[in-house]
């Protein structure tokens, strides 16, 4: 890290970042008109759907500021663009055959989208605050200027966020989510020294005990990969006959990273907001559908399991998305590499395919169990000040890691092209 500071070229994309953080802590603290902010911080006590929208929104949600919606809608369409790749072929061929060009364009597509998804989240989430009597009544005017100011807050972010990819340190939407993380600790340190019971010293050890050991886990899982032995063939100068140089193709176990997750947690505010537009409805019936809607989703245990079934599928779609055998395949065999005791070509394929479905099945449930930390810990520990969040742990390891890997990575190029 120092040598990365003593650079002035990498020393100044941190600093841009960091400003870029500091713009955010600040729009987050800058609220919405006509909504009471001590009337939503006691509805979202306990709430387990409050506080993934808090976790999106770096705080936004719980200020009910210009960005409560965070980078929710941005996500959204993310999802539903990597799913419309698996049914139209010429979104994927676009998006993975057309180089560079096909990417910006499947970009583009995923921002418009993000803009209705925006406004629609918006409406909703300030329909359910309406009907937990949070938000006051909303002239037709004041809906639109509220409405709008959302969704251009949540667009901001999405900018924002791009630009930070665009400095090559990580994932620009990830390191937002992570700042949002990281500005409350201050907040749970806080609460957790009021809520001090010394009669309970026993439970803060196995809390802290468990919190070291799964930061340990997290980070041992996240950097474990199989590595699967491959050769290439090539000639010797000097040497009759043909030798192979011996290689590795790593396998990581967590191939799909955070992002299983975060599409989860995305997906869970839905019935939510959707409960929040049907309790705006003069029908009795929807009023009631929405009235159980929210008090399922309010349910701890209802909550958990459909994090740990989502959080799983995700993991296997998001790997089949991002990891393909038979283009691997094809690759090595056009380099004349070859899989010892495996057949080139489908033969490969089929094996890494295997291989991978075999990995990912460890990957989905430690992904899915780490969704779920919080409920396993609390019923554990009894104590419900004390809560390591796992999904929350896993991104901000996930973040500082790959920062890390990408600064030793520009480091490492400049010290390159010295030499």
């Amino acid at each position: 890290m120092k040598r990365a500071l003593l650079d002035d070229e990498l020393r100044n994309k941190i600093l841009f970042i960091l400003g870029i953080l500091v713009v955010y802590r600040v729009l987050a603290n800058v609220p919405l008109p006509g909504v009471d902010v001590l009337a939503l911080r006691a509805q979202m006590a306990g709430s387990d759907i409050a506080s993934l929208l808090n976790l999106f929104s770096g705080g936004g949600f719980s200020n009910v500021s210009i960005v409560l919606l965070g980078v929710a809608p941005y996500i959204t369409a993310s999802i539903i663009m990597q799913l419309m790749q698996t049914i139209v072929p010429s979104l994927e061929r676009i998006n993975k055959e057309e180089g560079e060009a096909g990417r910006r364009k499947f970009t583009m597509w995923t921002r418009i989208l993000a803009v209705p998804l925006a406004a629609l989240q918006a409406y909703g989430m300030l329909s359910l605050l309406k009907s937990q009597q949070v938000v006051e009544t909303f002239t037709p005017f004041t809906w639109i200027v509220v409405i709008l100011t959302a969704t251009a807050g949540s667009i901001l972010l999405m900018w924002l966020g791009e630009l930070i990819t665009e400095k090559g340190l990580g994932n620009g939407v990830s390191i937002l989510i992570f700042a949002g993380i990281v500005s409350a600790l201050p907040t749970h340190v806080s609460n957790l020294y009021q809520t001090y019971d010394s009669t309970q010293f026993f439970s803060y050890l196995v809390f802290l005990a468990l919190a070291l050991a799964t930061t340990a886990l997290v980070i041992l899982v996240n950097e474990g990969q199989r590595l699967v032995p491959v050769s290439y063939a090539r000639k010797i100068r000097g040497v009759t006959g043909d030798s192979a140089a011996a290689s590795h193709l790593p396998l990581k176990i967590n191939q799909a990273g955070v992002i299983p997750i975060i599409f989860a947690l995305s997906l869970l505010v839905i019935p939510q907001l959707v409960a929040g537009l049907m309790s705006q409805s003069a029908s009795p019936e929807l009023q009631v559908i929405a009235q159980n809607i929210i008090l399922w989703a309010n349910k701890v245990w209802v909550t958990g399991l459909a994090t740990f079934i989502l959080v799983a599928l995700f993991t296997y779609f998001y790997t089949s998305v991002v990891f393909d055998p038979f283009k691997i395949a094809e690759n090595l065999q056009k380099q004349g590499g070859f899989v010892p005791g495996i057949r080139p070509g489908t033969a490969t394929a089929e094996y890494l395919g295997q291989l991978i479905n075999r990995i990912t099945l460890f990957g989905a449930l430690f992904l899915a169990t780490i969704a779920i930390l919080p409920n396993i810990i609390q019923g554990l520990t009894g104590l419900t000040a004390l809560a390591i969040g796992g999904t929350s742990l896993l991104i901000v390891v996930s973040v500082v890691l790959e920062f890390m890997k990408h600064i030793e990575g520009q480091v490492s190029l400049r010290s390159y092209h010295g030499l």
